[in-house]
């Protein structure tokens, strides 16, 4: 998170969890939610350039993510203003803030573009767990429990990203559709 002391900053609140606890759970969802705009905008970019014979399919899920994403940034936004912090959602705290490495301009391909969604989809998923764990023991389960929420459905997204790259992953292992880790080519016994 930047320098800039609002990202910690509370406003007088009745809530029950202790100041010293929210200041530092508004910062880690202030990260959350720079990295939740910054993977959104991304997941459009995504969108909007995608080409192949996979278009429409890739189109239509990447727009889909983008619309969960949306939803979440908003839950974010909104618990840390719950919290009394400031919410710093602009794009340009986004992109100062997001832990996400910045996407490729210079790709169309389908399976190139679930490639780069897929590699900025684990770390945030990875960044969501530990969230889940660090809020559990600052005494917020309402914010873990928000986290948990976010958790499954961005890895059952990574889910999907990943099943469109997996075929060709066990293929170039030696050549034939087999199950990882066996010999047996996919549905021989």
């Amino acid at each position: 998170m930047s320098d800039n002391k609002i990202a910690s900053r509370l406003y007088p609140t009745r809530i029950d969890i202790p100041a010293e606890a929210r200041e530092k759970i508004v910062v880690l969802l202030n990260q959350t939610l720079a990295a939740s705009l910054d993977l959104k905008t991304q997941t459009k970019q995504a969108h909007w350039n995608v080409k192949g014979t996979d278009f429409y399919q890739l189109h239509e899920l990447f727009d889909e993510i983008a619309g969960e994403l949306e939803e979440y940034i908003d839950m974010f936004a909104e618990r840390i203003t719950a919290l009394g912090g400031y919410a710093l959602g602009t794009a340009r705290a986004a992109a100062s803030n997001s832990i996400l490495p910045e996407y490729p301009f210079d790709i169309l391909d389908g399976k190139d573009h679930v490639t780069a969604l897929a590699d900025r989809f684990a770390p945030y998923a990875k960044h969501l767990r530990a969230a889940i764990n660090q809020t559990d023991d600052l005494g917020d389960l309402d914010t873990a429990d928000l986290y948990t929420e976010v958790s499954r459905t961005i890895d059952k997204r990574l889910w999907f990203l990943e099943a469109h790259l997996q075929v060709a992953e066990i293929k170039s292992e030696n050549g034939a559709s087999t199950v990882k880790g066996t010999q047996q080519p996919v549905g021989v016994r």
